[in-house]
Formats: structure tokens, sequence, C-alpha cells
């Protein structure tokens, strides 16, 4: 036992935002977000950890009609192509999804990462440069959860093409957009993952992910697999 550990209700919290974290595309309600809400989320984004703490990202906030207009025809250009990798009840499928929320939520943020920031040697990225959209990545999952404590919906539109959406938010050349986010209030957030709930995927059991030491070996530990078998949650 140690006594970092956090106490029952606050690690609860914490495994509740994991396990309600959702990708919100339909649910998106028109108030605004409170400033000092979305500066919380900002702060929690700008905590995440960094490779050499580079820190490589930026936060484009976006209110305007025309911009979020402007994406939104990128994303429909996007998702054009992409629904042609899908044929039959597939395709049928695909075409029923609803894979973003651009005009409908209040605020998009899109959040890029400086490929350049802390010089030509940052500590730890020498063998692994993509380390740094790692980092943003992080700062991405922070934001989302964080928003989930504060009951704020977030969407992340991956059907885009990201030079064309560079262009659209004046993004100098080195700067890379990583996540392109909705955000907002919501009428609900679902009980399960809407590409689950639409029969797209289901979530995979953990069991069947694990490995010891090696690939090809087995996790040998009974008492591991017993609790991995178990439900999600702090207890």
């Amino acid at each position: 036992m140690t006594d970092h550990c956090f106490s029952d209700e606050q690690r609860e919290g914490l495994y509740r935002a994991i396990r309600e974290r959702r990708d919100v595309r339909s649910q998106f309600l028109p108030d605004p977000i409170a400033p000092e809400v979305l500066a919380r989320l900002l702060h929690a984004a700008h905590r995440a950890p960094s490779v050499g703490f580079m820190q490589p990202w930026d936060f484009l906030v976006i209110d305007s009609i025309d911009i979020k207009r402007a994406v939104k025809a990128l994303y429909d250009d996007a998702n054009a192509s992409a629904a042609a990798n899908y044929a039959g009840d597939r395709a049928a499928l695909y075409r029923r999804l609803k894979l973003e929320g651009i005009v409908d939520s209040p605020i998009n943020l899109c959040i890029t990462c400086d490929r350049l920031r802390g010089g030509p040697h940052v500590l730890g990225r020498n063998t692994m440069l993509e380390t740094d959209l790692f980092s943003t990545c992080l700062a991405v999952q922070n934001l989302w959860l964080a928003a989930r404590a504060e009951g704020i919906g977030v969407g992340w539109v991956s059907i885009v093409d990201p030079a064309k959406l560079a262009q659209t938010l004046g993004l100098p050349e080195h700067v890379q957009p990583v996540a392109y986010l909705c955000l907002g209030h919501v009428s609900e957030f679902l009980p399960q993952p809407e590409l689950e709930i639409a029969g797209w995927r289901s979530r995979l059991p953990l069991e069947q992910l694990l490995h010891g030491n090696t690939w090809d070996n087995t996790v040998k530990d009974d008492a591991l697999l017993d609790a991995v078998r178990k439900p999600f949650d702090a207890s």
C-alpha cells in the first residue's frame, strides 16, 4: 500500500471519466461553454506530459461560423472519399453514421504540434521522432477526460485532409494539425460508444490483448487474468 493514492471517491471519479468518455457527434446543444470551464480544459491539456518537456502543442479556439463551414466542407469532401471504401450493408451503415458536429458545436478546437519546438535536439527524441506527436495526443486525452468531468462533450473529426485543414487555419509549415475537436454541452452521454451502439465494432476483450514478456507468450499470472476479466471500476 502507498500513502500517495487518491481517496476512494477521487479514484472513482477518475475511472468514471475514463469509462464514460465518449466521442460525441450528434448530441451537441447550442449553449455556450463558460470561459472558466473552457480555461480549465485548456489548462488540463497543457498539463500533459511531453518528451523533453518540449510542450509542442498550440490550441486554436474556433467560434467563427465561416471557419467552421470551411472545415465542414473539407470534411464533406473527405467523407465522400472514405465512403467509397465500403460496399453493401457496410456502405449503407457508414452513410447513416453522423461522424462530426462541426457546425452544431459552439466551440471547435484544433490542437496542433509544433515539430520544431525545443530546438533541433530535444531530450528523449533522438530515436523516436514521432514522440512530439504522441505528446500532443496526450494533451488531447487530458482535455477529453477533463471535459467529461465537466459535462462537456468532445468529438474528434479525423475525416479531413490535414494539409487542407492546415491551409484553412493558416498554420505555419512546421506546425501540424493533430486533432480537430468539437466541444459543447450535450443532451446525453451515451451508455456505450456510438459506433458500438450502431453495430460498427465491439470493444475487444482486454484478456485477448495481453502478452507475457514477448509477443508469442501469454500472461501466466492467474490473479491478474482473473482481475482483468472483472468489470472496469475503481474497486
